[in-house]
């Protein structure tokens, strides 16, 4: 059960993110699922969604923004009805981030980790943990604070690290 599991998670990875076929969503998304990651900028919510659509609309709105987004799955584990898989996200921003900060024209490459849960064949639920920051700096959305040359004082006690 855990090969063809991971089988379901591969195609998600190949067929809806790599290749944007939306179709899939309706081959590979359960009708009662449940996302518990939350999108940058909050859309949509975390909660129990109508999933074949959901997907549909996430996957849009991510391939406007990185219209050239590819994930490469770098680890995939599975065990009972869960799949874990660790990828590595690339892209180019050409679309408005969350709709509200215009594109930047830059690449990033960061790191995920998903979490599906597989039931009768399909995606049930969801969670993922994304390197946002990396990617955010990359795309010179936000910035380092620049160097004021003074090492953090820690170690020593009575000082907070």
């Amino acid at each position: 059960m855990s090969d063809a599991n991971k089988e379901v998670v591969r195609h998600w990875v190949e067929d809806i993110a790599n290749a944007k076929d939306l179709d899939a969503c309706d081959r590979l998304i359960a009708t009662e699922y449940t996302e518990h990651a939350a999108m940058p900028f909050g859309r949509p919510a975390p909660g129990r969604v109508p999933g074949p659509a959901t997907m549909r609309q996430t996957a849009q709105f991510m391939n406007f923004m990185f219209p050239d987004l590819t994930y490469t799955i770098d680890a995939m584990i599975a065990e009972d009805d869960v799949v874990a898989l660790r990828l590595t996200a690339r892209g180019t921003n050409l679309g408005p981030i969350g709709g509200v900060i215009p594109p930047t024209g830059r690449t990033f490459v960061s790191g995920q980790s998903h979490w599906f849960r597989v039931e009768d064949g399909k995606l049930a639920e969801h969670w993922a943990t994304r390197d946002d920051l990396t990617t955010m700096l990359q795309l010179g959305v936000i910035h380092p604070p620049e160097s004021s040359g003074v090492q953090p004082d820690v170690g020593r006690p009575g000082r907070a690290p």
